[in-house]
């Protein structure tokens, strides 16, 4: 049975260069105050965008992704984010879904940014993922995956699409450009977190998160560069209702 109003919580954080153990406080830290269906965390939450793969790699039976099953159990929500992880050699900007219950479901980043030289460290994923949680169907992409609208492309698989990101201040309008397009191009709700402050590499973030509905209005967006928690309700029936009326997805290409 699908629960007609999402509850969501977007993470808004300056992350803590290559250092797990603080954001992983920071974020306890802003769950106490949080009541919702989904807490959902930049990209590369654990450490920032960093190519230091060797050094803060982590499993996924590691201590980060512990950490999110017991406090989407404790707090009784749903987590996601991205952080590196290594499994059978390889390493992967993964995306992972924690449920309540315990539940864990992935997805690796696709699209590598070659201008960060990604691609020399990380494989790239091959399988996009929908995650059905409370009768939402849900698919998480990661940063870079924004600009290539083909791998974001909505067969009426999905209702809600979500990019976790570390997207710099110097293209803040690709950013707010591409996400009100793939809300509207796509009818569905997105989703975009964003990171904070200056990494280690000396790239300045300022933010930009948001939620989007299907026509690709503000239903809420950070007003500051600073960390901000951002709350959101989604109506699933208003969503059908639009689709209904105006049936764009019924005309979409295949390919």
């Amino acid at each position: 049975m699908t629960q007609d109003l999402l509850n969501i919580a977007v993470f808004q954080l300056d992350l803590v260069w290559e250092n797990p153990e603080a954001n992983r406080a920071k974020i306890d830290e802003l769950l106490q105050d949080t009541k919702t269906d989904i807490v959902f965390l930049p990209e590369m939450f654990t450490t920032g965008f960093s190519m230091n793969v060797s050094e803060l790699a982590e499993a996924m039976d590691g201590e980060t992704v512990q950490w999110m099953k017991k406090r989407s159990s404790e707090h009784q929500l749903a987590l996601c984010g991205s952080l590196i992880i290594q499994e059978n050699g390889d390493f992967y900007n993964r995306s992972v879904f924690v449920e309540p219950s315990g539940e864990i479901h992935f997805y690796n980043k696709r699209h590598l940014f070659t201008m960060g030289n990604e691609e020399s460290h990380f494989q790239k994923g091959t399988e996009r993922l929908i995650v059905e949680y409370k009768g939402w169907r849900i698919c998480p992409l990661i940063c870079y995956d924004l600009r290539f609208p083909v791998w974001s492309r909505n067969r009426n698989e999905y209702d809600l699409l979500v990019y976790s990101a570390n997207w710099p201040n110097a293209r803040n309008v690709v950013w707010n450009t591409l996400l009100k397009a793939r809300a509207i191009e796509n009818q569905c709700y997105v989703v975009g977190v964003n990171r904070v402050g200056i990494d280690g590499n000396e790239i300045k973030y300022s933010g930009g998160s948001k939620v989007l509905n299907t026509k690709g209005e503000h239903l809420v967006k950070s007003l500051s560069a600073a960390e901000e928690v951002l709350i959101s309700s989604l109506s699933h029936q208003e969503m059908a209702d639009f689709r209904s009326k105006f049936p764009v997805l019924n005309d979409a290409d295949d390919l």
